[in-house]
């Protein structure tokens, strides 16, 4: 078996068992110690794994971001399930708070209700929802990012401080035991102030969310009252959530 394809099956393994030793490289390759802390030498410098005391295991900090365009592209089919199950949870009248989530903008993209405003730090939501009729749309200030589609920043979250709601929708970038979290602190820290701002917290995540560990806590599991997802989360989690009351509503295919 040449190197790279050795280096695939260890990864392979690592997403099957989280962590792998020098010693079940040996064993399950045939290969020297020397060959196995070699492979695991490279695949660290990759940036694949993290090296422990006698073998190696997957990172288990999510830093990875992508720009509007590419989350609109990742597993559409399964957004639209989460976002026409979302938007079943917003009644005539509300007043509602959205993130610039690309699952929260299809959730008002399938809005069938009406007499709504609509307060939000997306540029792209506010675009495609100012032509409903019957819906009043608040755009907040701040810088613009671009590649998020967003403004953001302190006049942002100054911003925020005028304005109170019926529900707030956010999508998740994770969701841990310990709550809604975040690779970006400013990020987190404006999906914060909108989770205060809000009667409902509506939390839209996709089941690759669960458990997936990030640089920054925006909110423990007990400021959230609802998510909606594709798929019921692991034990585990499914635990954590009947603990802190947070209802699980899971879309339809």
């Amino acid at each position: 078996m040449y190197q790279e394809e050795r280096l695939a099956a260890i990864l392979q393994y690592l997403q099957e068992h989280q962590r792998i030793s020098v010693q079940e490289v040996v064993e399950k390759f045939s290969v020297s110690r020397d060959t196995a802390r070699r492979d695991i030498v490279k695949l660290e410098e990759q940036g694949e794994i993290l090296r422990t005391r006698g073998g190696a295991i997957l990172p288990s900090l999510s830093k990875k971001s992508y720009s509007h365009q590419e989350r609109m592209q990742l597993d559409l089919s399964g957004k639209r399930r989460i976002a026409q199950a979302a938007a079943r949870l917003i009644k005539d009248g509300d007043y509602l708070l959205l993130d610039a989530s690309t699952t929260v903008q299809l959730t008002v993209e399938s809005l069938q209700t009406k007499d709504h405003v609509i307060i939000t730090n997306s540029l792209a939501t506010a675009a495609s929802v100012a032509r409903k009729d019957g819906v009043l749309v608040k755009l907040l200030g701040g810088d613009v990012n671009p590649e998020d589609q967003c403004v953001h920043g302190t006049r942002t979250i100054e911003n925020l401080a005028d304005y109170h709601v019926d529900k707030v929708l956010v999508g998740a970038c994770g969701l841990t035991t310990s709550g809604l979290v975040s690779t970006n602190e400013d990020h987190g820290y404006l999906i914060r102030e909108m989770i205060q701002r809000a009667d409902q917290v509506i939390i839209l995540a996709d089941h690759t969310k669960f458990g997936k560990s990030m640089l920054y806590r925006v909110a423990s599991l007990e400021r959230i009252d609802m998510i909606v997802t594709d798929r019921q989360p692991g034990r585990e989690m499914a635990e954590a959530l009947e603990k802190n009351e947070v209802e699980v509503i899971v879309a339809n295919e």
